[in-house]
């Protein structure tokens, strides 16, 4: 049995938990190898049916059975022909489980109703858990950090190369078309989140959705974008100019990267997330545009590209060795625009690893 089935197990029996049942695809993916994708919350590729003692399930259909059976090699594949619920009553009928752990943020109404029909019929207590596995997560593995850090290279190389091709009059559509295209022929799995590409007036919205608008020369350009690389994240943000930025842009961006710097140095084992928001933020408010930072600073990265922990003032418990985490502060003015700038890094004992390459000033 891997350690980390033998960490999840230990803590299922802290909790005095008989088993777990695993919905959400990168908890699945995390625990067992399996790689199959759903296709929405409403089909499934496969779930995870963990005992605190004996041998783990992946319940699948039958068109998974193979792929199931090669990359989940310590777990029992069982397919269920006639849906999901008929083999869970026979499993309940043999391992008689008395209290069983499900994740209450990834399970739609209807399948709870169905679930917890069946555990009153079989006289289980079900328990809702949201972080159990997500916390595991959290601290990454020597694998992991290797293939977040090749996700990160590979993302900056992809910038670079689409950077290039950017003329004045080239729409936000065109250049995200052009980075997902990239992506894929540079051999990542696909981007790990919608390219964001927002010009002038639309850079004040920080998730703006990419449009037909032309990018004019002269103004900020913000460029968020991430791909995969074997299940795992990169994220990244870049401001750019096309042209030559203005006086207003340009102290706008020094005072952005002055802020990221801020929290890149406060960034360490020990501290808080809310710690680290408030020394980058500081440096902004004291600017005058406190007002205009109005998410958080950071966000955990790995199998989902937004997941714990978090750098904000919310998480007040300490950073671990060996978390990803973004930096990424920002100033949104209404009707001219926005700066973003984010880079990836690692938690150590003696402070960060920035895993990007300190390339922000690309223009200016």
């Amino acid at each position: 049995m891997s350690s980390l089935l033998a960490r999840l197990r230990r803590r299922l029996q802290r909790r005095n938990l008989d088993a777990l049942l695993v919905t959400q695809p990168e908890n699945r993916r995390y625990l067992s190898g399996y790689r199959a994708a759903d296709h929405g919350i409403g089909e499934s590729a496969g779930v995870l049916l963990i005992p605190a003692v004996g041998k783990p399930f992946l319940l699948t259909d039958g068109r998974y059975q193979l792929q199931a059976r090669e990359e989940a090699p310590e777990f029992e594949v069982r397919v269920y022909p006639r849906g999901l619920f008929p083999l869970l009553r026979r499993l309940f009928s043999s391992l008689a489980p008395r209290r069983l752990a499900f994740e209450s943020h990834y399970l739609l109404h209807s399948v709870y109703l169905n679930l917890a029909k069946l555990a009153a019929e079989k006289g289980v207590e079900l328990v809702p858990l949201t972080d159990l596995v997500e916390q595991l997560r959290q601290v990454k593995s020597a694998a992991e950090l290797a293939l977040i850090e090749e996700a990160v290279r590979l993302n900056e190389e992809v910038f670079s190369t689409v950077y290039r091709q950017m003329q004045p009059g080239i729409s936000e559509q065109e250049v995200a078309w052009l980075l997902e295209e990239t992506m894929r022929r540079r051999g990542a799995e696909g981007p790990s989140f919608p390219p964001i590409v927002a010009a002038g007036p639309n850079g004040a919205k920080p998730h703006a959705v990419p449009t037909s608008r032309p990018i004019a020369a002269g103004e900020p350009v913000i460029i968020d974008m991430g791909l995969k690389v074997d299940g795992y994240c990169s994220d990244m943000t870049r401001t750019v100019v096309l042209g030559r930025p203005d006086h207003r842009t340009l102290e706008l961006i020094r005072l952005v990267r002055r802020a990221q710097l801020a929290g890149q140095k406060a960034l360490r084992a020990g501290v808080s997330g809310s710690f680290v928001d408030r020394v980058a933020r500081s440096v902004i408010v004291a600017a005058g545009h406190g007002d205009h930072f109005g998410h958080s600073l950071g966000h955990g990265v790995g199998l989902n590209v937004h997941e714990g922990p978090s750098l904000s003032y919310r998480h007040r418990k300490l950073l671990r060795p060996g978390m990803v985490v973004t930096v990424e502060p920002g100033v949104y003015l209404p009707g001219w625009g926005g700066i973003r700038l984010e880079n990836m890094a690692v938690v150590t004992e003696a402070g960060c690893r920035v895993l990007n390459r300190d390339n922000t000033f690309l223009d200016v």
